[in-house]
């Protein structure tokens, strides 16, 4: 009965395949000749059709291959003593519809979008002297392993695959390999892990199934971004048979100097070489690094050549590899081979796929493209700050070693993963009550992109999206999120009407008037206002939108305003003290104690609203709450009052004058007669 089912379902993907693949050679035929705009338009439309169909189909192989573990698992649970799941999942990864290779459909489908959209390699730019303004930008993201087919076309639609030429032709995808350096105390591991400044990593990078031929020694370095350095990736490439050489500081590098310069390499390039290569041989040497641990993922990337504006890459299959615990051999076996067997504590298989996107933005425009906006809040993506896979697979393979870890360890979605390697004590125990280890999770935890155990997200957590306008404030329903992540649907977030739309009409819209206290009280005293109250309320969850970049200088920002607003207030105290001081208690112009009075409690307000202000926005600062940070309304309800009250004033002063010239002139003529 299993066995027919498997052929059944296999059978018809198959057939699928072969249909969709027989409509893109069909389009492919009609744009070489077709230059119309309307048939040109129809053409988009029928291959947006054949991606809808591919998406459907991917779907239809994730839930037929889920259905079949279910229904194993539960065999083999009510029959322990005749098990079948192992030789059935087995049997089933050997299947074609499981392990079938679609990435030409991929291909071909972005051949035929850049086609449409007349895509043009942008000009080489070799002018490093033009001064211009950049805007760059490193984000990283969690996607879903079901979400992965409808993120690739969501991205193929604007940009290109880079093709990746293998051994059996052109594929969207390439097998790479990082093997990185540590010493036995972890050294660049917690370095990179707790950010310092100057934070070095060392890997040896190969791309492509097999053995090594080519090697890229690459050095990563950590500048704070806040003091207007930036990070930077430096690397040369090397034959695999010099990686020991560079290994054991033996590498002859005037000897590859002469042959740079002699290949026509300028003096400056290979002096720049020169010392990149020096420095690192130096540093493993010095620190005595060793292979410690291995990524190995497919890669897919996106870019139109020469141009640097949004360059993409989404790494799938991802792993981790423990390059400890055999004999290096004097450092020519710098990692493991392929055929030994691992241990489950060798390696560890990240649940999730990592999209990295990069913005260079210049010149006028300092914004990212309205797609790609549109990609960050369509509800795929999960933005994890910082998360580096080096940093990941040496906390779970060296558990023991390490003395901190990273903040996403407590993340429901990949606990699993970690205790399936070994690493369960580097785990909060799940009856604990804070539900996360101790450290910034204890203030950060909402950071987390599917929550804590206490409060797992796995299956309603939403990134940014159309589908809650609340999401992108920080907040969703329950309810809400469940509804939107069983739907099909691929919505985007329509940040022109946003932008129009002020933050309480958002939340109004999107939570309910009851939700939302948008009275004085409630947005004149942010920090006890309900909207404040709502992030420790349990029925809602607070969606992984996009984390807030604290720097250093937001806290002081922060208490500088709160100082000009008390200095400010006590300008105006002083002055309704003086003109309380100097007012005669027997003129006739009884307003002026009133207008002193107005001016002190105006002063009063705004000392108790500027300390209010910076409670709520130093609290909003130190958990990262995503959303705005001001108050557009506060500061125009002080200046309307206090317009107010000097006008009223001005008006009071004019009826004064005015009325004693008329008592004066009077008594004057009264005189004369």
């Amino acid at each position: 009965m299993m066995d027919e089912q498997i052929a059944k379902v296999e059978k018809f993907t198959l057939e699928q395949v072969t249909t969709l693949r027989a409509k893109i050679k069909k389009i492919e035929a009609r744009l070489k000749n077709e230059t119309k705009k309307k048939i040109i338009k129809k053409i988009e439309e029928e291959a947006d059709q054949i991606a809808a169909e591919f998406l459907r189909l991917e779907k239809y192989v994730n839930l037929n291959f889920m259905g079949f573990h279910k229904i194993l698992k539960e065999h083999d649970e009510h029959i322990p003593r005749n098990p079948i799941k192992v030789f059935y999942v087995n049997r089933m990864h050997g299947q074609a519809w499981v392990r079938g290779d679609y990435s030409d459909v991929v291909v071909r489908l972005s051949a035929i979008y850049s086609i449409l959209r007349d895509d043009t390699a942008a000009p080489e730019n070799n002018d490093s002297t033009k001064s211009q303004s950049f805007l760059r930008s490193t984000t990283k993201y969690w996607v879903k392993t079901e979400d992965v087919s409808r993120v690739k076309y969501a991205i193929l639609r604007h940009l290109p695959v880079f093709l990746q030429k293998t051994s059996t032709g052109e594929s969207d995808s390439q097998m790479t390999n990082s093997v990185y350096l540590d010493n036995d105390q972890l050294e660049l591991y917690h370095g990179r892990l707790d950010k310092t400044p100057g934070a070095i990593a060392l890997r040896m990078r190969w791309y492509g199934a097999g053995s090594p031929k080519l090697v890229f020694c690459e050095r990563k370095t950590h500048r704070d971004k806040w003091t207007g350095e930036v990070s930077v990736k430096e690397r040369f490439m090397i034959d695999e048979s010099q990686v020991q050489e560079v290994m054991t500081n033996t590498y002859d590098i005037d000897k590859k100097k002469e042959e740079l310069l002699q290949s026509g390499k300028s003096q400056q390039e290979a002096d720049e070489w020169e010392t990149l290569a020096r420095e690192i041989t130096q540093v493993i040497s010095s620190k005595q690094l060793v292979p410690t641990m291995r990524t190995q993922y497919m890669r897919t990337a996106f870019q139109i050549p020469f141009d640097a504006t949004v360059r993409i890459s989404l790494d799938t299959n991802l792993c981790m590899i423990s390059e400890r615990g055999y004999d290096l051999k004097g450092m020519k076996n710098w990692h493991r081979d392929p055929s030994d067997i691992l241990a489950i504590n060798e390696i560890t298989r990240f649940p999730h796929a990592i999209l990295e996107i990069k913005l260079e933005l210049k010149g006028n425009s300092l914004t990212p493209p309205r797609w790609v906006t549109d990609l960050q809040n369509s509800g795929m993506l999960y933005e994890v700050h910082k998360f580096s896979k080096f940093i990941h697979g040496c906390s779970v393979l060296s558990s023991e070693d390490v003395q901190s870890v990273p903040y996403w360890i407590d993340d429901a979605s990949i606990r699993d993963s970690i205790i399936a390697s070994g690493g369960q004590h580097i785990l909060v125990d799940e009856n604990n009550d804070t539900h996360v280890g101790p450290g910034s999770n204890q203030l950060y935890n909402h950071l987390l992109p599917f929550g804590h155990i206490g409060e797992n997200r796995v299956d309603t957590a939403l990134g940014r999206t159309s589908n809650s306008i609340a999401a992108t404030a920080g907040y969703i329903h329950p309810e809400e999120a469940k509804h939107v992540a069983m739907s099909n649907t691929f919505s985007f977030y329509d940040a022109e009407i946003a932008d129009d739309m002020e933050d309480a009409e958002l939340l109004a819209s999107a939570m309910g008037d009851d939700c939302y206290d948008d009275s004085c009280l409630g947005w004149t005293f942010l920090f006890c206002s309900r909207s404040s109250i709502l992030m420790s309320e349990a029925e809602l969850n607070v969606a992984p939108t996009s984390v807030q970049k604290i720097e250093p200088k937001v806290f002081f920002a922060n208490e500088r305003t709160f100082l000009h607003w008390l200095h400010n207030s006590i300008i105006l105290a002083s002055i309704a003290s003086g003109i309380l001081a100097f007012s005669d208690d027997d003129s006739t112009n009884k307003w002026i104690p009133w207008y002193a009075f107005s001016l002190l409690t105006i002063s009063l307000c705004s000392c108790l609203y500027a300390l209010n202000l910076y409670l709520w926005r130093a609290d909003r600062i130190k958990n990262r709450i995503p959303g705005h940070w001001d108050d557009p309304r506060g500061p125009l309800f002080f200046g309307f009052t206090l317009a107010l009250t000097l006008t009223i004033n001005f008006v009071m002063k004019l009826y004064s004058i005015a009325t004693a010239d008329f008592t004066d002139t009077t008594a004057a003529v009264s005189s004369e007669l």
